[in-house]
């Protein structure tokens, strides 16, 4: 934990480690975040019913045609281009159900290679209803996905973006995102048919409101995954225009860019740079302040990301005055952004003095006391993080402020309560750093003063019986150098014989100004 905390961040420290913490922290907010961005979509036909058995509805001339899957497979196979056309409608709506279309069935059957197929028909209103359908699989299951992907429907797809028909374009953009979305092996897919490269030549025209957020949310899932992640060359292609898309009016295009720009940030400091040098970190900051929790987040998420970077990446944010928005984020009603607020703080306080300075100037460590008091425990981790890089990358007086100034002490110890184990761990190398620190300035003796009436002794005693042997390893060590001078102090207390009479020792030991760490 020592060797992690002296590696944190900066380019001489260890990048491995920040970025499992990182990847770590990533891991949990993606788990809050499924609600804000979905990496697959349905086209949900609301008057779409099931074109089987429902000879009374009145809702499609297709409903009643058909008396099983196979008619209408055995329809779509014809010759006849009308009985074609109506067949393969009929098993899009099957798939445009709301509630359980039968996907699996639909391929069982031999749907996709079909419908692949129609993608090269010259009529528009059959390549329309087979991209719709293949939409619709592709949005299901990995195992799904593939199926369309394996038929050959990438290639098609990339073709057909720059359709005529502006619902054949806008479908294959839609069938191409629900692919890229489902893993990093599919994105790559459609990455290597240039989908990128086309999709800024379609961007260089004025396009409808609902095809440019369909082609900024393909974008953002050409940008998504990792293990690998995408390839360099074709993000920083994208940067520009991604960049361009935070300065829209629309909601869900600036959503879907911010999410674009969080996968690229959280990466290496060189997509870091390269996000930096379109000139967006601005606009990204500026987003922190927005209305929309749903474009706050990425937002927030990507600034993070980029003070995780050097030194350099990380003075852009503050310059770019991102601070400034930060108390409103760590009092948000929303647990993930107060942890993902602290958690960028965090990144900052692993930094120098000098932007440790700016997070002091700008209070914002009164808030992450309150944190630690009242929020939440992953909230409450994060915030402990700041301290603890404080009183590693902070100077002398930076320090000693947090423990005269903010009173951050009782709050920081009493998550040593904690049954997480990594959160103890922050907590006791915080701990050390503080020991260490108050022992070299000769304020050791009142340091432990304060640490026993916040009640971090007994907490200490406790944690002896902790089940993790790090933990365990770490308090021991910490109690043997610090706080195992019983015998010492009951030494020097005993009354001594002099003259015949008892003489008790007073306590003149501590050293003058300890009332108060003065600096």
């Amino acid at each position: 934990m020592e060797n992690r905390l002296k590696s944190y961040k900066n380019s001489s420290r260890n990048v491995d480690d920040i970025r499992s913490r990182r990847n770590d922290v990533t891991i949990e907010l993606r788990k809050s975040k499924k609600d804000d961005q979905m990496n697959k979509r349905r086209n949900i036909d609301i008057n779409a019913t099931s074109p089987l058995k429902e000879n009374n509805s009145p809702a499609s001339p297709t409903i009643g045609l058909y008396s099983s899957l196979e008619e209408i497979i055995t329809h779509m196979r014809c010759n006849d281009s009308t009985l074609v056309h109506r067949a393969t409608q009929a098993a899009r709506k099957m798939l445009s159900q709301e509630r359980n279309p039968p996907i699996d069935n639909l391929i069982y059957h031999g749907i996709v290679p079909i419908c692949v197929g129609f993608l090269e028909s010259e009529s528009p209103d059959l390549q329309f209803e087979a991209a719709w359908a293949l939409t619709n699989i592709a949005s299901g299951t990995s195992d799904q996905t593939i199926q369309v992907a394996k038929a050959g429907a990438i290639p098609k797809f990339v073709n057909l973006l720059k359709s005529k028909s502006l619902n054949v374009a806008e479908q294959s953009v839609w069938a191409l995102g629900n692919i890229a979305g489902d893993g990093s092996s599919t994105r790559d897919e459609v990455l290597k048919h240039n989908t990128a490269e086309v999709l800024l030549e379609i961007l260089q025209e004025e396009q409808p409101l609902s095809f440019l957020r369909n082609i900024v949310w393909l974008m953002s899932n050409l940008c998504r995954n990792k293990n690998p992640a995408p390839p360099a060359d074709k993000v920083k292609l994208m940067l520009p225009a991604l960049a361009r898309f935070l300065l829209h009016f629309d909601t869900q295009i600036l959503t879907d860019a911010a999410w674009a720009i969080s996968y690229v940030t959280d990466e290496d400091s060189d997509r870091i740079q390269a996000v930096i040098d379109t000139g967006c970190v601005p606009h990204l900051v500026k987003l922190l302040d927005h209305i929309e929790n749903s474009i706050v987040v990425p937002a927030l998420r990507s600034v993070g990301n980029i003070v995780t970077g050097n030194d350099h990446q990380t003075d852009t944010v503050i310059g770019a005055g991102a601070l400034k928005h930060m108390r409103k984020l760590l009092k948000s009603p929303r647990n993930n952004i107060v942890k993902e607020a602290a958690w960028t703080i965090s990144n900052i306080t692993a930094g120098n003095p000098s932007q440790i300075n700016h997070v002091l100037q700008e209070g914002l460590f009164d808030d992450i006391r309150d944190v630690l008091v009242g929020g939440e425990f992953r909230s409450q981790k994060e915030a402990a993080w700041v301290i603890t890089n404080v009183t590693s990358s902070g100077s002398e007086e930076q320090v000693f402020y947090l423990i005269e100034k903010v009173n951050i002490l009782k709050p920081f110890c009493e998550l040593m309560a904690s049954r997480d184990a990594r959160c103890v761990l922050v907590i006791l190398s915080g701990l050390k750093n503080l020991l260490a620190l108050t022992e070299k300035k000769g304020h050791l003796e009142r340091f432990q003063e304060l640490f026993q009436e916040v009640g971090g002794i007994d907490l200490l005693e406790k944690l002896q019986e902790h089940e993790n042997q790090e933990v365990y390893e770490n308090v021991t060590q910490l109690i043997d150098k610090y706080f195992n001078d019983g015998d010492d102090e009951a030494e020097n207390l005993a009354p001594k014989d002099v003259n015949g009479a008892l003489e008790f020792n007073s306590d003149n030991t501590k050293p003058n100004g300890f009332a108060k760490f003065n600096f």
